[in-house]
């Protein structure tokens, strides 16, 4: 079995010239929902990936301020594609849920950093629960938001 989609495009775009980009646009083309939030990758590998949103009007609240809920949609971006690209190739995830902690108004460019544990050693018939942390930090790298995603973790 191949590694997944992701981690392949990730790996053959990101080193080009506007590689990057063109990967972001492809993830929220393949899940368009990301797409109302206009993020960015940063970086993703194995245990790590980190995905940039700007502050401008669509993703604002009443009172100005990044929303709640376009800082959950980045949280969950960066979540799902750390993991997928963090898991053996013999398994699959599926989010299960979050619980997210908003710990101060988020203004300016935001930046959602997600960590997940070692995962290469999963058995090939297990099953389970894995939590993906993500912090999302504003330009003075204030915490805004904390987010733990639990992903159901599954062989393929």
């Amino acid at each position: 079995m191949s590694a997944s989609l992701i981690k392949r495009t990730y790996e053959t775009l990101a080193p080009r010239p506007l590689g990057k980009a063109i990967f972001s646009a492809a993830v929220s083309m393949k899940a368009p929902y990301f797409r109302t939030i206009g993020a960015s990758f940063v970086a993703l590998e194995p245990g790590r990936g980190e995905v940039r949103m700007r502050d401008w009007w669509g993703v604002h609240n009443h009172i100005g301020t990044v929303h709640a809920i376009a800082c959950c949609n980045l949280a969950e971006l960066a979540a799902g594609t750390t993991i997928d690209v963090s898991l053996p190739e013999s398994h699959r995830w599926i989010p299960k849920g979050m619980t997210v902690s908003y710990q101060a108004k988020a203004r300016g460019t935001l930046t959602a950093v997600a960590t997940v544990e070692p995962l290469a050693q999963l058995d090939a018939g297990e099953s389970r629960d894995v939590v993906v942390g993500v912090d999302v930090t504003d330009p003075r790298g204030m915490v805004v938001v904390h987010a733990d995603i639990t992903m159901w973790v599954t062989p393929r």
